[in-house]
């Protein structure tokens, strides 16, 4: 059998690649990656980097390329086969990644490299290669022995496992539940989506609308639907998502408690009194102390500016919607009149002027001109028919390519990421690896004759998971360990998707962005404007709840005895940050898949953490000019090609001149 996973050259087969492909391939590669490893350490390789790169990287890149393509796709396009091929092979490749980061043997051979006469020589970038390897060797057990690195082995391999079962019930809870509503139902619910959803309705033989927690749907119903028995039922549905409150066999309850049992234990096997401590080791802040009190300084600031929000919304609630007594599943209606009301516009009248083709092409024109690149649309075999795939090039010069899978579907997983295929990387031999990147979304897909219509939020979205990929595919770094994203501390990846958020707020950017999708006119100065004034409508309110995460996850992973008490913990954090009261039956924690399946944990700081440098970053371009080829070739030079080769910090002054301050993070958000 001819296996697609085990193909080396040129893009991955992903329209080829079957369930019963995986089990042999990853057997295959692991086998090799065993003995690459074996050979590695023994005699016959030199304590030497390249050496232990043509032996060790070349095996260990290919596992990793062939399974993270099984990953992808178990992502994107789940199947009950594919399911189980994943799962049944997850323990075998989380077992050999778990043995090489703590082989005793290994660890000794580059400690060698870093203490031989040849270290000084080495290329900058290849030096900080190499001292994140012998910090990632100690946080991965390398220095345990006996017992201890036995029981350490066990905890990664069974912690990958609660983790995919946490996100395979987040998906299976979101994708069981429907429910069928007549139009009378649909009062004030947008056209295209009441289109969309009686289509889905007739898919499945009835008569009406289905609806579902896909946010497509889900996010419109709770915005405009003036039904408050609906809003209050799909509300409970979403929130209630994967808990005890829902089907037994999608509870992640237990899953939380072990997951965080186990990331203590295994902090404390490392010499570390929690799993925070350990997560910080390689991140910008130092200390737990550092994020707290960052975190209490940015809730200080808000918290006057969320009382008020929070104290108009209910005042017009109750004077003008006839609400006494807002409830959750009120907030998004009511903040959506209430913002009609004062700002004399609908996010569904800025939709019309957003289609998915002009928006594309507009942004391609902005990463083009600011970046000095090309891009331009290729061919590569894809998972679904609405993938699509891209080249980008300078001068001629292949750069990268990406995949953009935009729109939301069942069997996806819901949010937007991006993810690499593969890293820039000058193999052993010479030969360069160009990266390539997928570009993952969730936004409705088109109806009817009509190209999709993203809200303006959807544009946010779509630029900020472009502002990774320009992280990984516009590198210059040579080494695997530093190129594109790799090596760059967590609570700085942010940084390049943070600041591309910003060109969605620009008058000339938007031009280019924009054209009605009947009259083709690009969005009128009076709507922009319009949209500008209710830019930070209710960003106090935005700001706590963003704390509140930040805290939540913090404590979840620095108290001890948190795993018994985590819905306590929640609670205790909304009494102390929030000015909105969560209904009891509120169960966020249980799809909260950033920092139970997604690598965030004690880390979903880094987002507000990363806003301070993303907006001081962008304050250079409102000093230049929004387009400034100038300013984003040295953004490019200094951040995105520099990618992990020095710390973030390095490449920020190297960038702004100066260390980051919060001023224009406050400013943007109106709470200067």
């Amino acid at each position: 059998m001819k296996n697609p996973l085990l193909q080396t050259e040129g893009l991955p087969a992903f329209d080829a690649i079957r369930p019963e492909h995986v089990t042999p391939a990853v057997d295959e590669l692991l086998a090799r990656a065993a003995a690459a490893l074996e050979h590695a350490v023994g005699p016959d390789v030199p304590a030497d980097y390249d050496a232990m790169s043509a032996v060790l990287d070349v095996a260990t890149e290919r596992l990793s390329r062939a399974w993270g393509a099984v990953s992808h796709l178990n992502a994107v396009a789940d199947t009950p086969a594919l399911r189980a091929a994943y799962n049944d092979n997850l323990p075998k490749v989380t077992e050999f990644h778990t043995r090489l980061g703590a082989d005793e043997r290994l660890y000794a051979k580059y400690k060698a490299i870093a203490a031989s006469p040849a270290a000084a020589s080495l290329a900058p970038a290849r030096r900080k290669a190499l001292s994140n390897a012998l910090r990632d060797f100690v946080l991965s057990g390398a220095e345990l022995t006996g017992d201890a690195k036995r029981r350490f082995a066990a905890i990664q391999e069974r912690s990958a496992d609660l983790e995919q079962q946490y996100r395979e019930h987040v998906l299976d809870a979101t994708d069981g539940f429907s429910h069928l509503a007549s139009t009378a139902d649909l009062d004030g619910v947008p056209a295209d989506v009441l289109q969309a959803s009686a289509e889905a309705a007739r898919a499945d033989g009835h008569e009406g609308h289905k609806l579902t927690l896909h946010y497509p749907v889900y996010g419109p119903v709770m915005q405009y639907a003036s039904n408050r028995g609906l809003r209050q039922a799909l509300y409970t549905a979403y929130v209630t998502r994967a808990s005890e409150l829902g089907p037994a066999a999608q509870d992640n309850s237990t899953l939380m408690r072990e997951l965080l049992t186990l990331r203590q234990e295994a902090a404390r096997l490392l010499g570390h009194d929690n799993h925070a401590s350990v997560s910080l080791v390689p991140k910008m802040a130092r200390s737990m102390h550092q994020v707290h009190e960052f975190l209490q300084d940015l809730a200080a600031r808000a918290r006057p500016y969320a009382e008020r929000d929070l104290a108009e919304l209910s005042a017009f609630a109750e004077s003008e919607l006839g609400l006494h007594d807002l409830q959750a599943w009120d907030l998004a209606y009511a903040s959506e009149k209430l913002k009609e009301a004062r700002y004399a516009f609908s996010d569904q009248d800025v939709k019309r002027y957003f289609t998915e083709p002009t928006v594309l092409a507009g942004l391609f024109e902005i990463v083009q001109t600011v970046f000095e690149v090309t891009i331009t649309p290729d061919q590569a075999p894809v998972w679904h028919d609405s993938v699509r795939v891209y080249r980008v090039e300078r001068d001629g010069r292949l750069l990268a390519q990406f995949y953009l899978d935009p729109y939301a579907r069942p069997g996806k997983q819901p949010g937007a990421w991006m993810d690499d295929v593969r890293v820039r990387w000058v193999r052993p031999g010479g030969a360069l690896q160009t990266p390539v990147a997928t570009l993952v979304c969730n936004y409705s897909a088109p109806v009817g004759s009509h190209p999709a219509l993203l809200t303006h939020d959807d544009v946010i979205t779509l630029f900020h998971e472009f502002g990774h990929g320009l992280h990984l595919m516009l590198t210059q770094v040579d080494d695997l360990g530093v190129s594109g994203l790799s090596g760059v501390e967590w609570d700085a990846v942010e940084l390049p998707s943070q600041f591309m958020e910003n060109f969605c707020w620009e008058w000339l950017v938007l031009q280019r962005l924009s054209a009605h999708v009947e009259s083709g006119q690009s969005l009128p100065r009076a709507l922009f404007d319009k949209m500008v004034a209710a830019k930070n409508f209710q960003s106090g309110l935005g700001t706590l709840r963003q704390v509140e995460f930040g805290l939540f996850d913090l404590r979840i992973h620095a108290e001890a005895g948190a795993a018994e008490r985590v819905q306590q913990v929640l609670d205790e954090v909304r009494r102390e940050v929030s000015v909105l009261n969560a209904p009891a039956f509120n169960r966020f924690q249980h799809s909260f898949t950033h920092i139970f399946a997604g690598g965030y944990a004690a880390g979903y700081y880094s987002y507000k953490w990363a806003e301070v440098l993303s907006a001081d970053a962008w304050s250079a371009f409102e000093e230049a000019g929004p387009l400034s080829v100038a300013t984003g070739r040295r953004l490019r030079e200094e951040i995105l090609e520099a990618g992990g080769s020095r710390s973030a910090l390095e490449n920020f002054v190297a960038f702004r001149g100066r260390e980051p301050r919060i001023d224009a993070l406050l400013r943007h958000q109106g709470m200067a």
